[in-house]
C-alpha cells in the first residue's frame, strides 16, 4: 500500500488567505472552495487561475487534485491569492528548477506574492490621506 503525498501551500493578498493542498494520484480537478474553477460565473476570474495552469502544463496537472480553500478580502483578491498558492504548491510538488524560473519570468507575484495592502485610516479625516478642510482663509 503506497501512502499518498500531500502539499500545502498558502498564498496572501491583500486581506485573502488561500490554502492549497494538492495531492497525488488525483484526476486533474481545481476546486476553489469546492467548486471547480471551470464554473465560477465571473470570466476574468476563470481566467486568471486558467493563466496558471496554462504556464505549469495541463498535461503536468492531470495526475493530482488541488483543493483550494480561500477566506478573507474581495474577490479579485481571492482569485489572486488562490494563483499564488496553486503555483506555490505544484512548484514544491515537482520540484522544477525551470519551472520556477517560468513562472517568475511570467509574473513575480505568481511565487513570491503581493505585500500591498490599503494604508490605514488617520484622525482628522475621512481617509487615509485626506483631511479636513480649513475654510478661514
Amino acid at each position: 500500500m503506497s501512502k499518498k503525498k500531500v502539499y500545502l501551500e498558502t498564498g496572501k493578498r491583500k486581506t485573502s488567505i488561500a490554502k492549497a493542498t494538492l495531492k497525488q494520484e488525483g484526476h486533474g480537478r481545481i476546486l476553489i472552495n469546492h467548486v471547480p474553477y471551470t464554473i465560477i460565473p465571473e470570466l476574468i476570474f476563470r481566467e486568471q487561475i486558467q493563466e496558471v495552469i496554462d504556464l505549469i502544463g495541463p498535461e503536468n496537472l492531470k495526475d493530482v487534485d488541488i483543493e483550494v480553500n480561500v477566506v478573507g478580502g474581495g474577490r479579485m483578491s481571492q482569485i489572486s491569492a488562490a494563483r499564488t498558492s496553486i503555483a506555490r504548491a505544484f512548484t514544491d510538488y515537482k520540484k522544477s528548477s525551470m519551472l520556477r524560473a517560468k513562472l517568475v519570468n511570467y509574473d513575480r507575484t505568481l511565487l513570491s506574492g503581493d505585500a500591498r495592502h490599503t494604508e490605514a485610516k488617520k484622525f482628522g479625516g475621512h481617509s487615509a490621506r485626506a483631511r479636513k478642510q480649513k475654510s478661514y482663509r
